[in-house]
């Protein structure tokens, strides 16, 4: 069994130098229609070190989606291990709506890759970091146990697809605030009770 050697610390910055520059790009939502040759200069690199590292735009915009992505699965495990299941889900979701709004470009680039099953088991790395937290909440009884991860992720895919609507911001809020309520336990409760019929009295 072979295992990948460990990067130099130069290559390792180089590569590092590549992803944050091709994550600017994606910001602005140039990704792909500059030329590939580009990033090099942009990450202050030369154009070897990019082609030996992301030999195609389609890698390199693979290696941006897997950092985002660990980026966002390791802020979901911070906020579970230092906050209350369900208010560490709030959170999160909120954090998500925040990062959409502030990085929009990369935020549709990437929901566009994940969407299309780009990334390997980059998404599912996501979608483990929710759960974890869906099902802490289950655990202590803060949330309901008939919703899942994947519908939460809908719900968030939902939400970026419509960024071009105008008040998008909070409209998005209130999306959130509508997931988050209808996931507590109470609200469960609650619909189930005034679906029930009335006892009969006497």
């Amino acid at each position: 069994m072979t295992t990948d050697k460990p990067l130099r610390a130069d290559a390792r910055r180089n590569r590092e130098a590549i992803v944050t520059a091709a994550r600017e790009v994606f910001d602005a939502g140039r990704f792909f229609d500059m030329r590939y040759d580009d990033l090099a200069s942009l990450a202050g690199v030369g154009t070897g070190t990019l082609y030996r590292n992301f030999p195609t735009r389609e890698a390199l915009a693979e290696a941006v989606y897997r950092s985002e992505i660990a980026t966002l699965s390791d802020r979901a495990r911070r906020l579970g291990a230092t906050r209350s299941a369900d208010e560490a889900l709030a959170l999160f979701l909120r954090d998500m709506i925040d990062h959409i709004d502030a990085h929009q470009g990369l935020a549709r680039t990437l929901a566009t890759l994940m969407s299309a099953g780009s990334g390997g088991g980059s998404g599912h790395e996501l979608e483990d970091a929710v759960a974890e937290l869906v099902a802490a909440g289950v655990a202590d009884g803060s949330l309901r146990d008939d919703v899942d991860a994947g519908a939460v992720l809908m719900a968030l895919h939902g939400i970026g697809a419509a960024h071009a609507r105008p008040g998008w911001r909070a409209e998005a809020d209130g999306v959130v605030t509508l997931v988050v309520d209808g996931l507590r336990r109470d609200a469960a409760v609650g619909d189930r009770t005034a679906g029930a019929e009335p006892e009969p009295h006497g």
